[in-house]
């Protein structure tokens, strides 16, 4: 795809080449060149002025260069793949003071000691091979509201349509759905084609706005990860028979919650979720 606005800095074809930055498939790497369709998604981020932005595995810098044309106040840009390094420090001396670049695996990386006080957001165009678990650790954090205030991330599409889905779109609800949805407000905001990136992946991708909840219902993460791991482990499967994977008395759980013991796990809504959670904690 051609690579149509300039933001004042070489453009990002000849950058990857002079740096040797051919994507590679074992970091999950497929780079966005149309500064279009990056400036698209920085914009779909809201507001930037004064905001930080966490970016995960920025490679050759198209989208943080997006962000920060944007007016993001700073973006921390967490990158593992050491050959991109050169390329992050031309748009760093670019934009002085305004981007950090970060050496090391956003998997298990807390970026919350760089992020400050202010306000901050997570954009980013996720790895394929990291993108899901990576939302599952931000989803799953101790304190709640989190340190982001909205996170606008990139997914294949099918892992997009299970983060929005709830008990009405059986074939992709989930556990992705049911923790989704218990702590955030979350929608699929445009779709990307495979042949936007480089190299083009075999699916579509999806652009999604993910929004914390101010309260949530109250309820134990690890709790709900448990009922809905064992729920959606066996989903063929009655409750009666898959909640044996959390509890020894599976019947009674359901008992309490007030759940037909026949039921399956994509006929429960998040809230009979939680409240299983909540019973289940108080059994043990």
């Amino acid at each position: 795809m051609s690579e149509p606005a300039s933001d004042g800095l070489p453009p990002l074809r000849e950058v990857v080449k002079r740096h040797g930055l051919e994507p590679k498939k074992a970091l999950g790497q497929n780079f966005l060149f149309d500064l279009n369709l990056t400036g698209r998604i920085a914009r779909a981020a809201g507001p930037l002025d004064g905001v930080t932005v966490v970016e995960v595995g920025p490679g050759p810098g198209g989208l943080t260069r997006a962000l920060l044309a944007a007016g993001a106040g700073k973006v921390i840009a967490i990158e593992r793949d050491p050959r991109a390094l050169p390329a992050l420090a031309e748009i760093a001396a670019y934009y002085p003071g305004r981007l950090q670049v970060v050496d090391a695996d956003a998997v298990g990386f807390d970026p919350r000691p760089l992020v400050g006080t202010g306000p901050a957001r997570i954009v980013a165009n996720l790895p394929y091979n990291v993108g899901t678990a990576l939302l599952i650790d931000w989803l799953t954090e101790a304190e709640w509201p989190p340190w982001w205030d909205r996170a606008v991330l990139m997914f294949q599409r099918e892992v997009a349509e299970r983060i929005v889905a709830d008990p009405n779109d059986r074939a992709n609800y989930g556990r992705l759905g049911v923790l989704c949805g218990w702590r955030t407000q979350a929608s699929i905001l445009f779709d990307v084609a495979a042949s936007a990136f480089v190299p083009p992946p075999k699916v579509t991708s999806s652009v999604v706005s993910i929004v914390p909840r101010a309260k949530p219902l109250p309820c134990s993460v690890k709790a709900l990860e448990t009922v809905t791991r064992a729920a959606f482990g066996q989903r063929r499967k009655m409750l009666r028979q898959s909640l044996k994977a959390a509890t020894p008395d599976p019947i009674g759980l359901l008992t309490a919650s007030g759940l037909v013991e026949t039921a399956r796990a994509e006929e429960v809504s998040i809230e009979g979720f939680v409240d299983l959670a909540r019973i289940l904690e108080g059994s043990v």
